[in-house]
């Protein structure tokens, strides 16, 4: 909370006058006044420092409210924890707080000082401290001298009440009596020294004076006057009575404990006044019995009317303060049953006539023996009226929100409307409420309405008078709301009030609907048993209501509009159904011509490239050591292979004779084909084979799905068999396996020859598209209930897209003659591994290589698929 706040709050006027007259006092005093409120939370506010700061801290009063923590740091450094521990017991305790210690000040001057406070609990839980701090400086070093004096009379200060001195004129003590007191010096301690030697020279100046005073008047006498002692300061009365020539007997009696009650009294009577005229409560004194006024405060004359001399020596009934006679009688036997009364409800009429509740509070007091009431009335006038007006808008809230949900869960708006007008009349308790339709071809009529029965219905009226309508289109133009309060005072046309007198309508507060800048309407509250004063609250209710029946139309509009929509919708969706069934069944029909088109294609191609390989391979298993390899045609290929076909021969140069001629039977020259040629025709007539081999196991797989056959399998076994027949492959390409898979893995449930096949496939991958010379890593760990395989290799990288299409069926790199099969293989590895529930990926090295991985479920979460069957279809 702002600090500037804060005081505005906790220095009431009377309170700042106090402490601006304590300023006034203290000005020219060494010592300072202060005022510091403790707040619920711990946060602490200097809200007063008096001007004496200037003297005694040498700081200003703004530096300290600024930031009072800087007075820390003037406390002397050997008293900073004497300092420390009494603020801290005090603002946890709250209890009053006393302190003396020494302070150095920004001079360099060192003063002691003594700080005194006492908190005051505030209505709200906050507490306020109230203090003075003194500089007793100069108290202390007198303080030091007189320590050596203390030792020779405080022998005097425990013969109170019975110690009796024998004193001279001139102040020497002569005898003394102390048998029974509370007396330590001994006689000859005392006897023959001066008053000035024994008591302070305050106090010794008064006692001679007395002594002077009883002897020269020759009566008694008396004085009063206080010790500093061990037990802290005492208050004495000494009696001094003529008992010889030129001396005095004096009798010393303690008062301290009759001083105290003294002051005791003192502070309550002053406690009490204070109370009782600065309370803003009105306080009453008056006689049980009649009633009748002994005083009252001025919060009495401020709440009531009456003036103090006009309330004091009358009855609360001569001032017709009850507005129920017998209230005061109730009140009198419950003071006589409990003898207090606290917080009672009473109303009470002012000195205008205005009725006021108040919570009464009573007590019956002794006055002087004179059964007396102590009552104290707390006005609750206005918090009555907000508690009226926090129901009337939790009706109002609970009767827009029960609207709302109302509008959002019914589409019949005419049940919306006539409800709203029912229960907003119970609300406003008014006698008539209705809802009007602004139509320009309709005119005016009404679309709902709830009436009190002693009352004419509007329910069906309407007019199509245009000077009519337009009139009482005026009166809401400009979306403006309509309050009258007394129909008879506002200038209206005949034809309007005709109808007001028609329908009794004595007090009208009308809303418009309005649905966007268009006037829909009106919602319309009568009173029609008078005139009436329509509240804020109730005005603010029509005009969110009349905003919610704007939703509900708008909501019923469109409603309108959407069952429209949706019934042309169902017709489109009818006719689009129909032509996507008839697209499907092209769709199907075009399946069935592929599938009999790859099956058979792929039939045919699958022969031709098997017979070329018989061919190719047998011819160049026959070729070996012979001389070139030739293509041609003649009479012997004729013979060969018949007219008009190509022939299989033998060059000239053949180790077995005559050559053998493949071409076309004529009489041209073989052709010349080299080992290689053969060789690589054999390699093409491969990849074609392989190629068709798998875009018919793809077709199998989707159409069928992967038939696997599932058994208990060790892994690290299925590595080594794997690696065997990788060994050619990777001698051909210079490339080496490093197997580091633990040989106590768990088994897995999976087809081995299945696996195996995507094992090959995947080092393939890499073999084929990286120079001779690649280095393998395969490993396996155990996460979640799977195991993870991974082959790692130091070729080249690939990019994050590559990798994430790598597993992906789709049309690869043309210029990459063996992208193709690859790609297929990769692919139908995904199905595989899918099929057996684990998932598969790639990974490129940040460095050099790819890291190829996949999962494969453990026998026990994998044993309920059961030993075979069919994987997934994908």
């Amino acid at each position: 909370m702002d600090e500037t706040v804060v005081k505005s709050l906790y220095t009431p006027n009377c309170q700042q006058e106090t402490i601006n007259l304590l300023s006034k006092l203290t000005v020219n005093l060494p010592g300072i006044i202060f005022q510091v409120l403790q707040q619920q939370d711990g946060s602490v506010f200097v809200l007063y420092v008096s001007s004496g700061c200037k003297y005694l801290y040498e700081l200003e009063p703004e530096v300290v409210q600024a930031d009072f923590k800087v007075l820390y740091k003037l406390i002397h450094p050997q008293d900073i924890k004497t300092f420390t521990e009494s603020i801290t017991v005090c603002s946890t305790n709250i209890t009053p707080w006393h302190w003396q210690g020494r302070l150095i000040t920004p001079s360099g001057k060192i003063k002691w000082i003594q700080g005194n406070s006492q908190p005051e609990l505030q209505p709200n839980g906050d507490f306020l401290w109230n203090g003075l701090v003194m500089d007793i400086t100069d108290r202390k070093q007198a303080e030091e001298k007189l320590l050596e004096s203390e030792a020779r009379y405080k022998a005097i200060l425990d013969a109170i009440p019975d110690l009796m001195f024998r004193i001279s004129r001139d102040g020497e003590y002569l005898d003394l009596k102390s048998e029974g007191a509370n007396f330590t010096l001994s006689r000859e301690e005392i006897v023959g020294k001066h008053v000035d030697e024994l008591l302070p020279s305050d106090v010794a100046a008064i006692s001679l004076e007395a002594i002077a005073k009883t002897l020269d008047s020759g009566t008694l006498q008396s004085c009063e006057y206080q010790l500093p002692t061990l037990w802290g300061v005492k208050d004495y009365e000494a009696r001094l009575v003529v008992s010889g020539q030129d001396e005095v007997l004096a009798i010393v009696r303690d008062i301290t404990e009759r001083k105290q009650a003294e002051v005791t009294l003192q502070n309550l009577a002053q406690k009490f006044a204070k109370a009782f005229s600065c309370s803003p409560d009105s306080i009453t004194i008056s006689t049980l019995q009649e009633g009748r006024f002994i005083e009252v405060n001025d919060s009495f004359v401020k709440l009531s009317g009456y003036e103090r001399d006009e309330a004091i020596g009358k009855t609360s009934f001569e001032l017709n303060l009850w507005v129920n006679d017998r209230d005061r009688q109730n009140l009198l036997q419950e003071l006589q049953a409990t003898g207090v009364v606290r917080n009672l409800e009473f109303e009470f009429r002012q000195k205008s006539g205005k009725i006021i509740t108040t919570q009464l509070s009573a007590e019956i007091i002794d006055l002087d023996g004179l059964p007396s009431l102590l009552a104290v009335h707390h006005d609750i006038t206005e918090s009555k009226q907000v508690e009226a007006q926090l129901r009337l808008c939790a009706q109002r809230d609970r009767l827009l929100a029960e609207t709302l949900v109302r509008i959002r869960s019914s589409l019949n708006l005419d049940e919306i409307l006539q409800t709203t007008v029912t229960e907003v009349r119970q609300f406003l308790q008014a006698d008539r409420v209705f809802i009007g339709l602004n139509n320009t071809n309709l005119g005016i009529r009404t679309l709902a309405e709830s009436v009190d029965p002693k009352y004419p219905s509007l329910s069906g009226w309407s007019t199509k008078d245009e000077a009519y309508l337009q009139e009482l289109r005026n009166l809401l133009k400009d979306n403006v709301v309509r309050v009258v309060e007394d129909i008879t005072q506002m200038a209206l046309s005949p034809k309007v009030k005709a109808h007001c007198e028609k329908f009794q309508t004595k007090a009208t507060l009308a809303v418009p609907i309005m649905l966007g800048d268009e006037l829909f309407g009106a919602l319309i509250a009568n009173q029609c048993s008078g005139s009436r004063h329509w509240q804020p609250v109730e005005i603010d209710l029509l005009q969110q209501m009349s905003e919610q029946l704007a939703i509900a139309i708008q909501q019923s509009q469109i409603y309108q509009k959407l069952a429209e929509l949706n019934t042309t919708l169902e017709r489109q969706v009818e006719e689009r159904t129909a032509q996507l069934q008839q697209k499907m069944q092209e769709v199907e029909k075009l399946h069935r011509v592929k599938d009999v088109v790859l099956h058979t294609v792929a039939h045919d191609l699958r022969t031709s490239a098997m017979g070329n390989l018989m061919v190719l391979k047998n011819l160049l298993n026959q070729g070996v050591g012979s001389g070139e390899w030739g293509l041609g045609t003649g009479d012997q290929g004729k013979r060969e292979s018949g007219a008009g076909d190509w022939g299989i021969g033998t060059g000239n140069q053949g180790k077995g004779g005559q050559g053998r001629i493949i071409g076309k039977v004529s009489s041209q020259s073989p052709i010349p084909v080299s080992r290689s040629i053969i060789e690589r025709m054999i390699q093409g007539n491969d990849r074609q084979l392989t190629m068709i081999n798998s875009l018919l196991e793809i077709n199998s797989c989707e159409q069928q799905g992967i038939d696997i056959k599932r058994e208990p399998v060790k892994f690290s076994t299925l590595l080594e068999g794997t690696s065997a027949q990788l060994e050619p492959m990777l001698t051909q390409n210079q490339a080496t396996l490093k197997n580091l898979v633990s040989a106590d893995l768990p088994l897995v449930m999976a087809d081995a020859a299945l696996l195996q096949k995507v094992l090959v496939n995947l080092i393939t991958h890499s073999l084929q598209n990286n120079p001779p010379g690649l280095n393998f890593i395969l490993s396996a760990t155990v996460e979640d209930g799977m195991i993870r395989a991974q082959i790692r290799d130091d070729g080249v990288v690939m990019s994050k897209l590559e990798c994430d299409r790598l597993f992906d069926l789709h049309v690869r790199d043309p210029q990459d003659c063996c992208s193709t099969s690859i790609g297929l293989k990769m692919y139908l590895c995904r199905k595989v591994i899918k099929a057996h529930g684990g998932e598969i990926g790639v990974i490129s090295n940040r460095k050099r290589g790819l890291t190829f991985w996949f999962t494969l479920p453990l026998a026990k979460e994998a044993g309920e698929q059961g030993a075979g069957g069919r994987g997934e279809r994908f």
